[in-house]
């Protein structure tokens, strides 16, 4: 156990819970604790959204995935999850940032009713689940691989929560986005530097990258069959389209000082996030050029002990604390985003239809609670979910919001006859479509991905829910004007 190591980690995770608290002072109201009082400048915006998405399946989990398979088994992340940034900037800051919103679920409400507000809501904060719990695993892995074992990653997940949510219930949004800006620096900095000593470590960089051509990782299409094609297309999607109705992602749009600022945040935050994710991807190839079949065998068997193997095994202390920063930096930035943004959803959208006329200062203290509970809840699930690779959290999670909450926000933005109806028949078609392709219920996710179907399904219920009545309007205006006597 390298006891100047843990030394280093635990003055970081107290650094960051300074300016947390120091943060907290400045939050007066629930616009300060869930948007930062749409204050921010662009250089913070870009920051906080690049911070979201570069968590701990961006440091662990894409490189095995990448060194197994090349570009193409990882197209659902960082490619589609970089493409909803800059979508969500070219399309959808602006238009979003002009209604002067406090969550997403406002726009259901505002577009479509109170029903179509809560059950969008509650598919969103449900989607966070698997997110969230991705981070506090990695968290409780890095406790683990810090103390030699020591210490089990049952008891890591519990005091890397507590570290995060601490900071996060006394500041909110405020801290988050403070929070991120720092760790942003010393995620980039620490990975960078060990990018440059890894590839030295394995002969240079030219080196690493003939590896890559070995292996063909730069193949990024699949083969040319239907189902091929239908299962990358839908692996794409599923976070570039369900992440856009997503309330981090519209946290940092509102929390932008003006919709220029939203707009050029989000896009800047995407395409850096998607060219950065090839650093760790880098850093792990070199690490197959040192440590040959053993890293191999971590990446098919145990993927996310790959790195810190690596660099606990090969780099020098200084590169260590670097790793653990940069690693540190990656997984608190994007569990403090994603455990503030259901909470706020939570109390904004659904316990404000349950208990109407509350203050400013008692949705305040709703937040502050929700946050806790459902930090607790999402400990829980995690410690339950031990053994399922933070991959395949992460990209579980955004199924339900890409088949029952997208469509909605898109037709409800870009449509102007899309209504209530249509809004409602296409979050049941979609979600009802998605879980008959569940394996437990047919085989036929075996021939067509089921996100993709659910995807097609809502479009179309919102087109027959939105277009039947007004056609059956326009029938029978037409059929009475025929059968009216004419004088």
């Amino acid at each position: 156990m390298n006891t100047t190591l843990i030394v280093f980690v635990v003055l970081y995770l107290l650094g960051t819970l300074a300016i947390g608290v120091w943060a907290g002072t400045r939050v007066k109201n629930t616009a300060d604790f869930a948007i930062a009082g749409r204050s921010l400048p662009l250089i913070m915006v870009v920051t906080t959204t690049f911070a979201t998405w570069f968590g701990a399946e961006t440091v662990m989990g894409i490189p095995a995935k990448f060194v197994q398979g090349g570009l193409g088994a990882v197209v659902e992340d960082p490619f589609g999850a970089g493409m909803c940034l800059v979508l969500v900037g070219l399309f959808f800051a602006a238009k979003l940032y002009q209604k002067n919103l406090l969550t997403i679920g406002d726009f259901y409400r505002q577009r479509f009713g109170k029903g179509v507000e809560i059950f969008c809501s509650l598919a969103i904060i449900l989607s966070y689940l698997g997110w969230v719990a991705a981070q506090i695993t990695a968290l409780g892995l890095v406790f683990s691989v810090l103390t030699n074992g020591a210490m089990s990653p049952a008891t890591g997940m519990v005091i890397g929560t507590l570290a995060v949510l601490i900071y996060v219930v006394i500041g909110g949004f405020l801290a988050v986005a403070w929070t991120d800006f720092i760790q942003m620096i010393v995620l980039v900095l620490g990975l960078s530097a060990i990018a440059v000593f890894a590839a030295d470590l394995a002969g240079g960089a030219g080196v690493v990258l003939d590896l890559a051509v070995q292996k063909d990782l730069g193949k990024f299409l699949p083969a040319m069959t239907f189902t091929d094609l239908a299962f990358f297309i839908a692996a794409a999607l599923t976070m570039m389209l369900g992440s856009i109705p997503q309330q981090d992602v519209f946290q940092r749009v509102m929390s932008a000082q003006d919709a220029k600022t939203a707009q050029r945040g989000a896009v800047i935050g995407g395409i850096s996030y998607i060219l950065f994710a090839f650093v760790p991807m880098f850093i792990v190839l070199a690490a197959v050029v040192v440590m040959g079949d053993k890293a191999m065998d971590l990446a098919q068997n145990d993927y996310q002990r790959v790195l810190p193997s690596f660099i606990m095994g090969h780099m020098p202390l200084l590169m260590q604390i670097l790793f653990f920063g940069a690693l540190l930096s990656a997984i608190k930035s994007t569990s403090s985003a994603t455990l503030l943004a259901p909470t706020t959803s939570f109390v904004e959208n659904i316990l404000k239809q349950i208990r109407p006329g509350m203050t400013d200062k008692q949705q305040l203290l709703a937040m502050r609670v929700a946050l806790v509970v459902f930090a607790f809840a999402v400990l829980v699930y995690a410690i339950a979910m031990q053994g399922t690779p933070i991959y395949e959290l992460v990209s579980g999670a955004y199924q339900v919001t890409l088949v029952g909450a997208f469509v909605p926000l898109v037709m409800g933005l870009y449509w102007q006859r899309a209504t209530t109806q249509g809004a409602i028949f296409s979050i049941f078609a979609g979600i009802a479509t998605w879980v008959l392709f569940f394996p437990q219920v047919t085989t036929w996710g075996e021939a067509f991905p089921g996100q993709l179907a659910g995807l097609i399904a809502a479009f179309a219920g919102m087109l027959v829910g939105s277009l039947a009545p007004q056609v059956l309007a326009n029938r029978h205006d037409h059929v009475s004007h025929h059968l009216k006597p004419h004088p």
